[in-house]
Order: C-alpha cells, then structure tokens, then sequence
C-alpha cells in the first residue's frame, strides 16, 4: 500500500512527518514536491532586508524526512482515480497511491488585471525576495516602490522596504495599496489599528479602499481613474489554486477529503471547518490542518487494509483555532494574544520564538537555533522566556 503526500510546504512537511511515526511499518510513505528544499514562507520578506537568513529558512527535505522524497513538478491530480501527473527531468510520468494527500499550496493571483504579471514581482520564492531586494537597491532618492495588496504578506514586504531604505540611507517612498477599507482586512479590528499605526510609524504610506484595475512600465491605474507613477512594483494582491488542480482552491469539508481517497490539506483548498466557518489561508491553519489530515489518512489506510466492505470509516473533523496573530513591520511587530495586542520588542520576541519553534517541530534544530541566532540580540532573551508555550505563527503562508 502506498500512502502519497503531495507538496512539502507547512501542510505537507507536518503531515508526512507525522505520517512517518503513525503508518504501519509495510505501507509506502512517498513525498513529492518540485523543491528539495522546504521554504518557511512567512519569513521570506526578511530575506529582502537580511540575505543571509536565506539558509535559515529553508530545510533540506532529506534530512528531516525518512521517507521515500520525490523532486519532481506535480501538474495534474485524479481525486478519485488516486493518481498524480509529475514532471521530472526525464519526462512526465504517473504516480499511483492508495490514500493521498494534496498539499501543493497556492500561488500568486493576478486577477487578469492587465500588466500586472508582468511589470510587478510576487513574494513566493527566495528568487523573488532576491529580486526585490536587488530591484530596491538600484533606486535613487525620491522613487517609489508601490506594495500591492496590504494582507500579512504585503505588510511584511512593505516593513522590510521601508526598513531597508533607512538603513541605506536613501529617501525611497513605499505605498502600500489595499483594495479593502483596512489593512489586513481579514483579521480583528484592534489588530488592523495596531498593524497600520505600526506601518506609518516605519514610514510606509498606507493607502487603504484603492483598487488596482491595471499597470504599465511607469505607472498603476486605480478604479478611481488616477495613475500611480512607480518605479518599483511588489504584488501581493491574492492567490488562486495550485496548476495540478487547474488554478483552482476547492472547497472541502472539515474531514478535508477531496476525493474517494484523497484529501486537500493548507492553501490548496478553501477549507471549511467543522464550524461551518471558512478557513483563512495561513501557515497556522496548514498545520493544524496537517495534524488532522494525519488521522484520518491512518484511519482511512486502517479501513482499507482490514478491507471488509463494510460502513464508511468515521474521520476526524477540523475546527480552526488560533491562539493569536503575528505580524511584523521592518524593526517593529504586532502580536495579538487572546485581547492583548503586543507591539515593539516582546511582539518581535514572540515572533522569533514561534518561528524557531516551528523549525524545531519539523526538525531543523540548527536552522531554528540560527534564525534565534540571527534575529535576536542578547538582551531580548529575557523577553523570550515570557513567551506563551501555544502561541503559532499566522502569517500568512500566501497573500491574501
């Protein structure tokens, strides 16, 4: 029997490591994903600012899974049929499972808004931190960069620039454009106020209820009719549905089960839980969800190897709950813990902390130590040591 766990993101890494330590011993656990390595993604606009966390942040697929890990491209996926279409380097090939799992995340949405693919740079790889980063650094006093798109990502990306400007001590305007009335507008009222008063404090000009309808070379055309001259463009206005599953983000239960033995863990899909409550995209969600997806492909694997025709196996359902939200801004952070909002120093320590936390769950104890390491001076550790056990970071793990 052989048990397929499609991308290795938030979803994917959590789900096979646990799978790893559940599955009877005679079943086949194989983990594909176009990587070798796994990317922390809500750490990636640091990368813009800070380069060197680059190797903090991404986890070597091979030394945290014991498991059969397959480099290859995953384009296409039967739910039913229990198949996957992989490109690889020798040709396209299929890949047959008894139970599966989808966890190939999202990828950046550009909502046929004309010019935009083209003239603006996503957040979803180091490449693309890289490139924002390179793009920055060949700016002259008083251009601007336009942000669009003032989710967790977007407002993370802004901070980082905002920050880098003032570090290379350049006069470089950074606009953040957000088409909702407030900025991360998906999240409690108190932590929006929190987050855009942190965003002026690093300089960012905030421009919320503005829509981007197009772009060119030069400028941005909002639904007011005015054109935003730039001389940088960052886009992290949304996201759609991975190529396997032709763009979409499917709608699955709070079982997660997307076909007959198949099921759509973290971004890949809209998830609705047991609430009856959308599920926001986030790598708080993804793992969580992970550590649901996990029990019921043990208990559907269980149900198929007893194979005795009887009653439909009962799955464990996923409600979504958080302990809080993290986000940071340039040199500053907000943290919202039950009603508390935290900024300054212990949100920057409680971000850190989480994010090393989640290192060390997956495995890499020397990236969480390095990322503590690089992030952290000596004098915040006693701000660490306050730090609430069952805190996880939210950020976003795709633009909303």
């Amino acid at each position: 029997m052989r048990v397929a766990v499609l991308g290795a993101g938030y979803a994917g890494l959590t789900l096979a490591r646990r799978l790893e330590r559940t599955l009877p011993a005679d079943v086949e656990l194989v983990v594909v994903d176009e990587q070798r390595d796994h990317l922390v993604q809500h750490e990636l606009h640091r990368v813009v600012r800070r380069p060197s966390l680059a190797d903090d942040i991404t986890v070597d697929l091979h030394e945290v899974l014991d498991c059969e890990v397959r480099q290859a491209e995953v384009t296409a996926v039967d739910a039913d049929a229990g198949t996957a279409t992989l490109a690889t380097d020798d040709g396209e090939e299929t890949l047959s499972y008894d139970v599966g799992a989808v966890c190939l995340g999202a990828e950046t949405a550009y909502y046929d808004l004309g010019g935009v693919r083209e003239h603006a740079t996503p957040l979803k790889r180091l490449s693309h931190a890289r490139e924002i980063r390179d793009d920055f650094l060949e700016l002259d006093d008083g251009d601007r960069v336009v942000v669009g798109g003032a989710g967790l990502s977007g407002v993370q990306v802004a901070g980082e620039l905002a920050a880098l400007a003032e570090e290379e001590g350049v006069d470089v305007a950074v606009c953040l454009l957000e088409q909702e009335a407030a900025v991360a507008p998906t999240f409690p009222e108190s932590f929006q106020r929190a987050v855009h008063d942190s965003l002026l404090d690093a300089g960012v000009t905030v421009r919320t209820g503005t829509a981007v309808t197009s772009a060119d070379g030069d400028a941005i055309s909002l639904v007011s009719g005015e054109e935003l001259s730039y001389d940088q463009f960052v886009w992290t206005g949304g996201i759609q549905g991975p190529e396997a599953l032709r763009d979409e983000r499917p709608v699955v239960r709070a079982d997660l089960r997307l076909g007959d033995a198949t099921f759509a863990v973290g971004d890949a899909a809209r998830v609705v839980d047991s609430d009856g409550e959308a599920v926001p995209a986030s790598a708080s969600a993804a793992i969580r969800a992970a550590r649901v997806a996990a029990d019921n492909v043990g208990t559907l694997v269980a149900h198929l190897r007893d194979d005795d025709g009887g009653f439909e196996p009962r799955l464990t359902r996923y409600r979504f709950e958080v302990p809080g939200w993290l986000v940071s801004v340039g040199d500053d952070a907000v943290a919202k813990v039950g009603p508390t909002v935290l900024t300054g120093r212990p949100a920057l320590a409680l971000k850190t902390t989480v994010g090393a936390g989640y290192l060390g769950s997956v495995g890499a104890i020397r990236n969480a130590t390095d990322l503590v390491r690089e992030e952290l001076d000596i004098a915040e550790r006693d701000a660490i040591d306050a730090v609430p056990d069952d805190i996880v970071d939210v950020s976003e793990s795709e633009e909303e």
